[in-house]
Formats: C-alpha cells, sequence, structure tokens
C-alpha cells in the first residue's frame, strides 16, 4: 500500500502544529507523532478501514 499526503494536508499538518504549540509547549510534536502513528497504522492494517473515493479512510484518534 502507498500513501500520500498532499501539499494542502501537508500545510493543514504544519498549521495544527503551530496552533497546538501556542496552547502548551510540546503539544504540537505531540499532535503530529498522534498523526503520524494513525498514518502509519493505515500501513500496518490495510485493508480494513473504510474507503472514502477510493481511498482508505482513518480519523484520528487523539486529535478529531
Amino acid at each position: 500500500m502507498r500513501i500520500r499526503i498532499l501539499t494542502a494536508a501537508t500545510r493543514d499538518l504544519v498549521n495544527r502544529k503551530k496552533f497546538y504549540n501556542l496552547q502548551e509547549e510540546g503539544a504540537g510534536s505531540y499532535f503530529l507523532d498522534s498523526l503520524y502513528s494513525d498514518i502509519d497504522s493505515l500501513i500496518i492494517f490495510s485493508g480494513i478501514h473504510k474507503k472514502v473515493c477510493g481511498y482508505f479512510c482513518l480519523l484520528s484518534k487523539q486529535f478529531p
């Protein structure tokens, strides 16, 4: 399975990291670590997530 993170999504992740770091120091890094862990689970558990527009999708557990 290939994972592709779109440029717009990468920008959103960077902006959210900044937002969470303003709330509490280190929260932005925790946010990214949590999301990348969720993304890694798409590879580990490939094929069990629901498909939307032909792509497997997973909502973040920690940061809805």
